[in-house]
């Protein structure tokens, strides 16, 4: 979230472009040649940066730029930035779970030509207010349950490609969630169509549970380990759960979830950690003996789908589950944050989107 205070203590300010961010390498390249250009050509700090505070908020599941209107506004920056005297363009859609009153979109221009700086500041803020009701989802979102059906007429139907992925959003620990939420992984063992010995394969990454994993790393692989997993840091929606399967693998010394084990509970692989742990990468569900591409369903913490998830999946759905970053804004309980703003509220009239100047920093 850009506040004023951030920008006025910041010289040259950047951001991706592109979500989910596969522009990472280029935006830390760009940011890097900004500040070069500036010490080299001995123009030092730039002389304006101009802010605009938009009164959205919106998760980034709704404005990925796979899809429109964030394909076209972020689109739009590449241009603006061949202006004579603009160096850099960001557009921060916000962090849509905070509660504070910085929690909102902006726009931040930096550069050396006042006018430019500023009607590019406005243009974009202008344009991503015009655009604020044609945010959707960048896949389609449903119930866990619809979520769940989805998935097993896909299996049923004549599609062979594999997996269909289930994201269970509202506990995505990459999104600030604490990633031991047990609801949705409780609702699959308790669904008889999925938690049997003829129901599809699946793989539920992930849930933390050190009670289990200290038991886990004192049994022989293919030995029945039982404990409780979840529900340590957050338990509202519900408790922690017990689970009993058999050992399938172990694995040590990740950097995020230091021990991983998987229990196979009848066709459910679910991947137990000492600490939470997001699953992106092909090689996470590898290392665990584990083949994604050829499971019948993935579930995954995780909101819109990385690059490498994406392009394996059959079919996908966001499942609009509880959690620290639940997906429906409308259910958070916000106290701090600036209203009216979009879209908890719609009685208000057109926002002041003019660019604010904000003075160098010391």
């Amino acid at each position: 979230n850009v506040s004023y205070d951030l920008i006025k203590n910041t010289d040259l300010i950047t951001c991706y472009r592109m979500a989910p961010h596969e522009d990472a390498m280029e935006s830390k390249k760009r940011s890097f040649d900004n500040l070069i250009e500036r010490i080299k050509s001995g123009k030092g700090k730039p002389k304006y940066k101009a802010w605009s505070d938009i009164p959205i908020l919106l998760p980034g599941e709704k404005t990925s730029t796979r899809v429109e209107p964030g394909k076209t506004l972020y689109g739009k920056i590449k241009g603006l930035t061949q202006k004579n005297g603009i160096i850099d363009i960001g557009i921060w859609t916000g962090y849509a779970w905070g509660d504070k009153p910085r929690n909102r979109a902006a726009v931040v221009t930096i550069g050396d030509d006042k006018k430019n700086v500023i009607d590019a500041t406005e243009e974009l803020a202008n344009y991503f207010w015009s655009v604020r009701e044609k945010f959707k989802f960048v896949a389609p979102a449903s119930t866990l349950k619809e979520s769940i059906d989805k998935a097993i007429l896909y299996l049923n139907s004549s599609n062979d490609k594999k997996p269909f992925i289930i994201s269970d959003t509202g506990d995505n620990p990459t999104a600030g969630g604490s990633g031991d939420v047990t609801w949705t992984l409780n609702k699959i063992l308790n669904n008889k169509k999925l938690n049997s010995i003829n129901g599809p394969n699946i793989i539920y990454a992930s849930i933390p549970g050190p009670e289990l994993i200290k038991k886990a790393l004192i049994t022989e692989i293919g030995d029945e380990v039982s404990g409780f997993v979840g529900g340590v840091h957050d338990d509202r929606f519900s408790p922690p759960i017990f689970i009993k399967g058999l050992l399938k693998s172990v694995r040590m010394g990740d950097i995020n979830a230091d021990a991983e084990v998987v229990i196979k509970i009848n066709n459910i692989n679910v991947i137990v950690t000492n600490r939470r742990k997001p699953y992106h990468y092909i090689s996470d569900f590898e290392k665990l003996s584990l083949n994604p591409k050829n499971t019948d369903i993935l579930i995954v913490k995780i909101g819109y789908l990385v690059p490498e998830l994406y392009d394996i999946r059959g079919d996908w759905v966001m499942a609009l589950t509880p959690g620290g970053v639940d997906q429906d804004l409308l259910r958070l309980d916000y106290k701090e944050i600036v209203r009216p703003i979009f879209p908890l509220d719609d009685n208000f009239n057109d926002p002041d989107l003019k660019a604010k100047l904000v003075p160098k920093s010391n």
